[in-house]
């Protein structure tokens, strides 16, 4: 006789080894009572892995000696006073929608620690460089962070697209969910390029495992429990966990089999013109696919840049050293040129901004930009930059944050800030604050212990 926990337990590891039955209603519990009102709805976070050259972006240094000065041209944008490199007209067409901070800065020029730092807020020095691997015992990200506070729905909470951070069977620390747990860790649809396993979160559903047999299961189960009612004492039936894991499986149910799930992650419901205005390409597609997400209840997605090489390797491109022998040799400024970088960014931000602008949903959707560092003053031998962790520019749109301003400043270089320097963990405290998120909010980790959320400061001049 198949016993009612056994077909509990069979229902989850046929989805895909994660039970999302108990994961949801795990979640609720912690967010029961203490899930505070929003600003922004929503959000998308772009993230520029390997670190983007803020010279040759959103701080131009036209005035700077050879060899420090980057070769673009600088243009006006659409606010008077602030220029863009020349390689980024659509996003100088949007600068009154954007607040580019100038000044951000922390101490390591790896990208392990870069990673880490930049989506947690918090330094880990026992990271291995070069690689270190995810670990329940990490501190979670800003998406986790969002989806612990938010209160369980039909869509995923958090969403990366098109795959995590990592490459030589090494899924990066900084991507998940740490120590809150698998419940609040993102769906990812691809498995990280030179990883050899599934996607850890996938909503899709095993080979194994069609529609009508995942029914099949769920109609068993009611028929199994049904018969268990009537078996158990009234008392025993009024228990709130009995109720709260008939609800949850509900909802675990919906969200593998409901049309509007599988319908918010099909981009080619778009329009052609919307496809052609994003660029048909992994970037821009990605991009769109996040806004289709966010409309549909997504509370975060974030988007992580990285280019599959024509032999396999994956290139984290904004890493413009120069002379990669999997993207052909080429110089670090030839590769920013390529369309897997500025081009794709470019074309599919300002096509987002445009977008989000014209469908209503920028004043609720926060849209972040950053990198895990910055790039060196200095042009190195192969025509790029290398490292630089003590200056980097990122920006920020929608979700309530003012338009059209530049906050903090960089020296002569772009070197390092002489005005208003943010961390890691200012950043994130302000992203949370937009998302409603209190920054001195607490969560706890495995052994009980009490954690806030950010230990940084709400940059609240960026607000209004």
């Amino acid at each position: 006789m198949l016993h009612r926990r056994d077909a509990l337990l069979r229902l989850g590891s046929g989805l895909g080894g994660l039970s999302l039955p108990g994961l949801l209603q795990a979640a609720s519990r912690q967010q029961a009572s203490d899930a505070p009102a929003a600003t922004a709805r929503s959000c998308i976070l772009i993230y520029l892995w390997g670190g983007p050259p803020q010279m040759d972006l959103w701080d131009p240094k036209p005035d700077a000696p050879d060899g420090i000065r980057s070769p673009f041209g600088t243009i006006a944008t659409a606010v008077p006073g602030i220029h863009f490199t020349d390689q980024i007209p659509g996003m100088a067409r949007h600068a009154d929608k954007l607040a580019v901070i100038r000044s951000y800065t922390h101490d390591s020029n790896q990208h392990e620690v870069g990673v880490y730092h930049t989506l947690t807020g918090h330094i880990d020095n026992t990271l291995a460089v070069p690689r270190n691997r995810r670990s329940r015992r990490d501190f979670p990200n800003l998406p986790a962070v969002v989806a612990r506070f938010s209160p369980p729905a039909l869509m995923p909470a958090s969403v990366t697209v098109p795959r995590p951070i990592g490459h030589d069977g090494v899924v990066y620390t900084g991507t998940w969910a740490g120590f809150l747990g698998p419940q609040f860790d993102a769906v990812e649809l691809q498995s990280p390029g030179e990883v050899d396993a599934p996607p850890p979160h996938a909503l899709e559903l095993p080979p194994s495992l069609s529609q009508g047999r995942l029914q099949l299961r769920h109609g068993l189960l009611s028929v199994l429990e049904h018969a268990d009612r009537t078996a158990q004492s009234a008392r025993f039936e009024r228990t709130a966990a009995r109720s709260g894991m008939n609800r949850f499986r509900e909802q675990a149910f919906a969200m593998l089999t409901a049309p509007e799930t599988k319908s918010a992650f099909d981009i080619d419901r778009e329009p052609a013109a919307i496809r052609d205005a994003y660029g048909r390409n992994e970037y821009g597609e990605a991009i769109l696919l996040a806004r289709r997400l966010i409309e549909s209840g997504v509370r975060i997605v974030t988007m992580v840049w990285q280019h599959i090489c024509p032999d396999g390797n994956v290139a984290n491109v904004w890493d413009n050293h120069g002379g990669t022998s999997s993207l052909g040799g080429l110089t670090g400024y030839e590769m920013l040129k390529q369309p897997y970088c500025l081009p794709s960014l470019d074309r599919a931000t300002a096509a987002l901004l445009d977008d989000l602008s014209q469908r209503g949903l920028l004043d609720e959707t926060l849209v972040l930009m950053l990198g895990e560092f910055g790039r060196t003053p200095k042009i190195n031998a192969t025509a790029g930059r290398d490292h630089w962790g003590p200056c980097q520019s990122v920006v920020l749109a929608g979700g309530g944050i003012r338009g059209g301003q530049v906050y903090g400043a960089s020296d002569a270089s772009a070197a390092y800030p002489v005005r208003d320097p943010v961390r890691p963990e200012d950043f994130i405290a302000t992203a949370c604050q937009a998302l409603g998120v209190p920054p001195d909010a607490t969560i706890t980790d495995e052994s009980g212990r009490p954690h806030r959320v950010s230990e940084g400061r709400v940059i609240q001049s960026l607000f209004g």
